[in-house]
């Protein structure tokens, strides 16, 4: 009786269990969808690539970029300060910053400072709002 009322928890992975879950279930949806309207997103081609060919190529691979960048580097910064969250302050201020810049029409400095000023303050505020009050560590 004792083993049927045990529980063992892997914390080095055990963050991956519900995420995992999501992914499989959203990937199967995704296929199921694709198997049931197969001929129409075939015979949607053609407007893909015209959609394609007009898009803000910059932003969109720029965008990319920079969320890569973000979650690559996310990890090894906060493995400096483990369990402090610093890597997602860290990481989230430049991000926010660039990508905010990254869209902005006219970069002039009256434009970006309210995009500076949300780029330091948000992260801060989510990065306070977990630590403090929920007790969640970031990575």
């Amino acid at each position: 009786m004792g083993e049927l009322t045990r529980i063992s928890i892997d914390f080095e992975t055990s963050h991956l269990v519900f995420p995992a879950i999501i992914a499989i279930g959203l990937g199967l949806l995704g296929l199921a969808i694709a198997i049931r309207d197969r001929r129409q997103i075939l015979a949607a081609g053609a407007y893909w690539r015209d959609v394609f060919g007009k898009a803000d190529k910059p932003r969109f691979f720029g965008t990319i970029g920079l969320t890569l960048i973000y979650f690559v580097l996310m990890e090894p910064v906060g493995r400096l300060w483990p369990n402090t969250g610093l890597g997602f302050l860290i990481c989230s201020v430049p991000y926010v910053l660039l990508t905010g810049l990254l869209f902005m029409r006219e970069r002039t400095p009256a434009a970006a400072l309210p995009v500076a000023v949300t780029a330091v303050v948000a992260p801060a505020f989510v990065w306070w709002l977990f630590t403090y009050p929920f007790f969640l560590t970031l990575p």
